[in-house]
């Protein structure tokens, strides 16, 4: 086992209505934290194991770095600096920096309460939920898995990314942990092929092609030059982002129309791109969840709007970012988190009672636990083909958009 450098815990004063990490790690923003025991979070992040605890007030924290090869031989007595070299460790930065933990929460969702009774009346069930600071390429790379896929399996999806193509920070109980794979490391003649057999399907193509895009056809930088200023990166200054208007900022529709060019990246797939990964609070990714959130509580579903079109993924985000401003992103992530099944602990009694009343009402358990696996079945099926349709379409319609800006713009040229 390689050498590794271990601080001790540490701790950083954070309420749970500020952040909750068993929350916030759990829907659907990053997929690479591993739950331990006790509620011990895991992650290998910017060069280290990052480990999280927490309780009512502190988040709990420690960190694992590798030892460089070159400290690993005997020192010459010439050299005894080598012994105990000087060692900064930047973990408290990074954790404000990637939990986004500057904007005070509780005020925020104050705001999006007072301005939208729905939210008012869910988001007490789900406090401290935070948007993370995502690094773009890997947010990318996530969300081209998360077509027709849910959590746990986009999870596995980049595990395997990273056991195979990532590099080897350490082991914490005996388990691996690897960096995330840089675009470089996916371009490979057999990369396709290899993602096939590992499981990626016709996703393998969208990632094997999109690294190639981006490191031969676009400048270096050019993901995080997408970011939003106001959003930097770690140790970068802040800047103005432009004023908010009702399809967002410029900077952001910039973003969102230039990750359109990207294989595998459709309207929902850029928004959460914008969103997770680069700093755009106002993108509002609309995908099966959302959609039936806006018809169940936002009365989206008639007339003009009865299907998801373009047009109508258009007008959800619109609506919302009407009511939220420029962190709609974020406040529709709330929503969004209430109506996972994976939190369906913190879900009304109201509802608890109806479940077990339509158990009760099944004759027999048994019939009814297979009743409910087919019914999940056969509705899990058609998701994935409601769902595979709905991206389809809305990318060809995007496509069609542009093309007609296009001629249109050829055609004030030619005047």
């Amino acid at each position: 086992m390689a050498s590794v450098r271990l601080t001790e815990w540490r701790k950083l004063p954070v309420s749970l209505s500020e952040l909750s990490i068993n929350t916030t790690l759990r829907c659907g923003q990053s997929f690479r934290w591993r739950q331990g025991q006790n509620d011990e979070w895991s992650c290998a992040l910017h060069g280290r194991i990052l480990s999280l605890r927490q309780d009512a007030t502190h988040l709990h924290y420690r960190a694992i770095f590798p030892v460089p090869a070159t400290l690993l031989s005997p020192p010459s007595p010439a050299s005894p600096s080598l012994i105990d070299p000087p060692f900064e460790d930047d973990t408290e930065d990074l954790i404000l920096d990637y939990f986004n933990l500057a904007p005070d929460l509780t005020k925020l969702y104050e705001q999006w309460s007072s301005a939208d009774s729905n939210f008012k009346r869910k988001a007490p069930k789900f406090t401290g939920v935070r948007i993370l600071r995502q690094d773009a390429w890997e947010a990318l790379v996530g969300f081209i898995c998360s077509s027709n896929n849910n959590i746990i399996r986009i999870s596995q999806m980049v595990e395997k990314l990273c056991i195979h193509y990532g590099s080897l920070i350490g082991h914490l109980d005996s388990l691996p942990f690897h960096d995330f794979p840089p675009p470089s490391a996916l371009v490979g003649q057999n990369v396709e092929t290899h993602l096939r057999q590992l499981g990626f399907g016709y996703r393998a193509k969208y990632l094997y092609q999109t690294a190639l895009m981006i490191t031969k056809d676009r400048p270096n930088g050019w993901l995080d030059e997408l970011r939003n200023p106001e959003s930097p990166s770690l140790r970068c200054l802040a800047k103005a982002a432009g004023d908010m208007k009702v399809g967002g900022r410029e900077g952001y529709r910039a973003a969102h129309e230039q990750l359109l060019e990207l294989q595998g990246v459709g309207p929902k797939v850029a928004d959460c791109i914008c969103l997770f990964g680069l700093g755009w609070g106002e993108a509002v990714p609309v995908d099966t969840h959302v959609w039936q959130i806006a018809q169940r509580d936002y009365k989206f579903g008639k007339g003009k709007h009865k299907s998801l079109t373009k047009v109508t993924y258009d007008a959800i985000g619109d609506h919302f970012r009407s009511l939220w401003g420029k962190e709609a992103g974020w406040a529709h992530s709330v929503l969004f988190t209430a109506d996972l099944r994976a939190f369906s602990d913190k879900l009304t009694a109201k509802a608890e009672v109806k479940q077990e009343a339509a158990v009760k009402s099944g004759g027999g358990e048994a019939e009814t636990e297979e009743s409910l696996k087919a019914g999940i079945a056969v509705k899990r099926k058609v998701k994935r083909k409601v769902e595979e349709e709905e991206e389809r379409v809305l990318k060809v319609e995007v496509r069609k958009g542009s093309r007609k800006r296009a001629r249109r713009s050829a055609g004030m040229k030619s005047d």
